[in-house]
């Protein structure tokens, strides 16, 4: 994200009305328009083929099996891409761009491999037990690791600041899937549902591809040194810790919800909860700005600050370096505070526009009961991933890591508790995990505040660290010459 404030501090800098409503266009594009693009597909395609004349059943399996899709390959591509991101970055610093290929092939086949352990045994489980075509239980899985690779390639390209391809990317896709659901449906006469399924499916694979290909022409060297991908795995763990547990405490709420006795269940095979899964998705969009507000605002702003910091590390003074540090602070203290209120005051009037509309638009009982509770929870859980991010700046890996228990863990055992409650208060175990972990996020800032320099100036080793044979003590004998330091074997 670093780039795209990079590109904002070049708009704003104009200091002009138009610049700094392009700067917010520019960082509204960029950020949630890939999202925007495909539910924008998904309600052309309902609008075009028809999708209200379809069965019940029919209805509810295409359904099901996008809400899946979505989900869990979010899910299983969240662990690895935080990693994957690192090393590529790591390795453009230091110009060692031969080793961004193996990151690239690693990185594919990791994703694949563990999507693929994750929904094989599930698809199977949905032939044979829930009687759906294998052809279309094929199509949803090939639907499922096409935008698996598509959220893991978009890492690469976002590293390289391709944020106008990878919408530009999207766009393509979804056209193409739209203009192949209506050839399937009226042409070659599929059903509504196949239809819109099949042309999502090629439509992922096609965003994947043409992402997968835009970012190796960067990069036509390979060293073919994929154990370094490897090595940076273990030595990361809590990094691939800290990205699943964040996004699995965003879904786990929802998990709790579907194992309660007034949920859906869609051919013996998915389960869902239809009030409170609808009631979450509104409360994310009613939040979303807060992911541009991060970009256009807070982190354009911080990028150039930490920068000066660093740069007074590599080669300043003591007191330069002070100076620096306190300046980044409080830039980070102030942008967080300008980010809570006027991500306030946009999701107050969002909410109290959805209040006054959505019930025209068909929502209304339960969802409109649930939806106040978690739009609380999501406003505090973007609040908290701002300065989740933060800590990945310092390299605070440890509260990054036990950031993501409490807001998981809190989630799983909050959401069990507030089940039992009326429906207003459904999501108070998800605001409280959210307010958890903003606070502890915030202490942890607060603490890598007061212990940076040793942070920064302590780690590491003085003396080069080796894996070898234990030399003799002495380094000259003089009965026998000086000692071979490679051949003594430990005493």
């Amino acid at each position: 994200m670093a780039g795209l404030g990079i590109q904002l501090n070049k708009i704003f800098d104009k200091r002009s009305v138009t610049a700094a409503l392009y700067g917010i266009g520019f960082s509204f594009v960029y950020t949630i328009a890939p999202m925007l693009v495909v539910i924008g597909c998904l309600f052309a395609m309902y609008k075009v083929l028809g999708f209200d004349t379809v069965g019940y059943l029919e209805r509810e399996t295409f359904s099901s099996s996008i809400l899946y899709i979505f989900i869990f390959s979010l899910l299983t591509s969240a662990p690895f891409n935080s990693v994957l991101s690192k090393f590529q970055t790591d390795r453009i610093y230091e110009q060692r761009y031969e080793d961004i290929r193996p990151c690239i092939y690693v990185g594919t086949i990791t994703n694949l491999t563990f999507s693929s352990m994750v929904a094989i045994p599930f698809y199977i489980y949905e032939t044979i037990v829930g009687g759906v075509p294998v052809y279309y239980v094929f199509t949803t899985y090939m639907g499922f690791l096409g935008l698996s690779l598509t959220f893991s390639t978009m890492v690469y390209n976002s590293i390289l600041k391709q944020y106008k391809k990878i919408s530009l990317y999207f766009i393509c896709g979804m056209g193409v899937s739209f203009v192949l659901s209506v050839i399937f449906r009226f042409g070659w006469g599929f059903s509504i549902t196949y239809s819109m399924l099949l042309s999502l499916t090629i439509g992922f694979l096609l965003i994947a591809s043409l992402e997968l290909a835009n970012v190796l022409q960067y990069f036509p060297a390979n060293s073919r040194n994929y154990k370094a991908v490897l090595r940076y795995y273990r030595i990361y763990w809590k990094l691939i810790a800290s990205n699943f547990l964040y996004t699995l405490g965003l879904f786990i709420h929802n998990f709790v919800f579907w194992a309660q006795p007034w949920h859906m269940v869609v051919r013996n095979t998915y389960v869902s909860n239809q009030p409170y899964d609808m009631a979450s998705c509104l409360a994310m969009f009613t939040n979303i700005s807060a992911s541009v507000l991060f970009i256009s605002r807070v982190e354009m702003h911080f990028h150039e600050r930490y920068k000066d910091y660093t740069e007074a590390v590599i080669g300043g003074k003591l007191d330069s370096i002070q100076k620096a540090k306190k300046r980044m602070f409080r830039g980070l203290s102030s942008q967080l505070l300008s980010l809570v209120h006027i991500q306030f005051i946009v999701s107050v009037i969002i909410y109290l526009v959805a209040i006054v509309v959505l019930p025209f638009m068909g929502f209304s009982g339960m969802v409109m009961e649930i939806y106040p509770q978690l739009a609380v929870g999501y406003f505090i859980s973007f609040l908290m991933y701002s300065e989740l991010l933060f800590l990945y700046y310092f390299d605070d890996l440890t509260g990054a890591m036990l950031n993501g228990v409490i807001f998981a863990g809190v989630a799983l055992i909050g959401s069990i508790f507030s089940a039992g409650l009326p429906a207003i208060w459904y999501g108070a175990g998800f605001t409280a995990a959210a307010f958890a972990a903003f606070t502890f996020s915030y202490l942890r800032l607060r603490y890598v505040e007061k212990n940076l320099d040793n942070h920064i100036f302590c780690r590491g080793t003085v003396l080069k660290q080796v894996a070898s044979d234990m030399p003799e003590e002495d380094v000259y004998n003089i009965y026998r010459g000086k000692t071979d330091l490679k051949k003594t074997k430990a005493q």
